[in-house]
């Protein structure tokens, strides 16, 4: 299968078309075939390797894991003997940063705790765009800003994914 590689930090022509080896499942993975994948700016630390203390995670002098991406959508194509929540054909999302990241692939092996059915009425490409930045928007309000209904906030920089979806869980939450 092709992927996207980086086996050194730098700008963005650090990243390689290669062939690897299709990953197999698992007994509690679901192997993925990707449709889509957003480009997040935690990869943008990740391939760059800046700031540099992040090194102290994702390797010293050159990047631990081969394949980014960690946020996907795409189709189950098989599942390991254990999983329970997903069948080959099923269409799911999830963000990957837990668990290697691997989502600029063809395919992709990710535990099935990870996943999430991709709700009918969004696309490959809507879906794959939720889930990193939903989350973040999620933990800062809610679990960071100990926020309650009827609070005021202000959202500063609410242009890009994480302020996007900070408005728009603030206003469900009920937040002036």
């Amino acid at each position: 299968m092709k992927a996207i590689v980086i086996t050194k930090y730098g700008p963005p022509d650090v990243f390689e078309l290669k062939e690897v080896d299709k990953p197999v499942p698992g007994d509690n993975e679901v192997l993925v075939k990707v449709h889509a994948v957003s480009l997040t700016f935690s990869n943008l630390f990740l391939v760059s390797g800046k700031p540099f203390p992040l090194r102290l995670m994702f390797g010293l002098l050159k990047p631990k894991l081969r394949i980014p991406g960690s946020d996907i959508a795409g189709r189950v194509e098989a599942v390991g003997g254990k999983v329970k929540k997903f069948r080959p054909g099923d269409e799911v999302f999830g963000d990957l940063s837990r668990c290697g990241r691997g989502g600029f692939a063809e395919y992709v092996s990710v535990p099935e705790n990870e996943l999430g059915l991709k709700p009918a009425n969004s696309s490959f490409a809507e879906a794959a765009a939720v889930p990193e930045a939903a989350l973040v928007a999620l933990q800062a309000l809610r679990d960071k800003g100990r926020i309650r209904k009827g609070q005021k906030v202000l959202i500063n920089g609410a242009s890009g994914g994480i302020g996007t979806f900070a408005v728009q869980i603030a206003k469900y939450l009920g937040l002036k």
